[in-house]
C-alpha cells in the first residue's frame, strides 16, 4: 500500500526465458517510492540535518522489543489515537515499564484491510485532493512525547500507513520522533502473531544513501525462554 500522492511500485520485466545458450535467465527493473509497502521512515523525513536512512545505527533497529495492543479500540474508530494511558496499560498489565532500549510495536489491527485501499486508508482516490479522506489509528502527539520523555526507546513501528493518523495535517507525531533520531516503521503486518513482549526485532532497512525511508524487510524472533 502507497500513500496516496507517492509513487506507486512498478516492475519491468527486462529477461525472462531461455537463452541462446541454452541456460534461463530472468531480471528485472523497478521503480518506488520509498514510503510505501512494509517501509522505514528515516529521521531526515520530518527533521533536518537527522540521519538518512544509510546513516541509522544498527543498534536502533534489532534488539528487545514490545507489543502494545491497542486493537479493541482501533477496530471500532478508524480514527483512533494511541494515548498516553495505553503504555501505561500495557506496564500495569505487564507489572514492568517498558524496558530502555525497547523497540515498540503498536497493533491496532489494521492490516487485516492490507488488501483494500477504502478500509486502509479510507479512500481509493489518488493525489493531493484524496490526502482529506484518509482515515486509520496512529500515535498521538502527547503519547508520542510521553515515551521521548519517560521511556528509553530505540525506534517505534505499527501496522497502518503512518504514524499519524490519517486526518492529520501538521504530523506532529512524525516531527516529535524523528526529531530525536527515533525511526518509525510503517505498514507493518501479523503482529497479531506477536506475543506482547520476550521477542527481539529485527528491522533492515533499504540501506538508500541519503534516504529519507526506504522498503523495509522486519522480522520478530521469539523468546522461546
Amino acid at each position: 500500500m502507497y500513500w496516496v500522492t507517492a509513487k506507486e511500485f512498478e516492475l519491468e520485466v527486462v529477461a525472462k526465458g531461455e537463452t541462446d545458450n541454452g541456460y534461463f535467465y530472468a531480471a528485472n527493473n523497478f521503480e518506488t517510492a520509498e514510503h510505501g509497502g512494509t517501509h522505514i521512515d528515516a529521521p531526515i523525513h520530518f527533521a533536518k540535518d537527522k540521519h538518512t536512512v544509510d546513516q541509522i545505527p544498527l543498534e536502533n533497529l534489532v534488539g528487545k522489543a514490545i507489543k502494545v495492543d491497542v486493537s479493541k479500540k482501533a477496530l471500532n474508530n478508524v480514527d483512533y489515537l494511541i494515548t498516553i494511558q495505553d503504555f501505561l496499560d500495557w506496564e500495569t498489565s505487564e507489572k514492568m515499564q517498558i524496558p530502555d532500549g525497547s523497540i515498540i510495536l503498536l497493533q491496532t489491527g489494521h492490516s487485516k484491510y492490507y488488501a483494500d485501499k477504502k478500509k486502509y486508508l479510507g479512500t481509493e482516490e489518488r493525489g493531493e485532493e484524496a490526502v482529506k479522506d484518509l482515515h486509520f489509528p496512529g500515535l498521538s502527539p502527547e503519547a508520542a512525547k510521553w515515551l521521548i520523555e519517560n521511556r528509553s526507546i530505540k525506534s517505534i513501528g505499527l501496522d497502518t500507513p503512518s504514524i499519524d493518523y490519517g486526518q492529520s495535517k501538521l504530523f506532529k507525531t512524525h516531527v516529535l520522533l524523528l526529531s530525536e533520531n527515533i525511526p518509525a516503521f510503517e505498514n507493518l503486518m501479523n503482529l497479531e502473531k506477536l506475543p506482547t513482549k520476550n521477542f527481539d526485532i529485527m528491522a533492515l532497512p533499504m540501506k538508500i544513501e541519503g534516504g529519507s525511508g526506504g522498503p523495509l524487510r522486519i522480522v520478530a524472533v521469539l523468546n522461546n525462554d
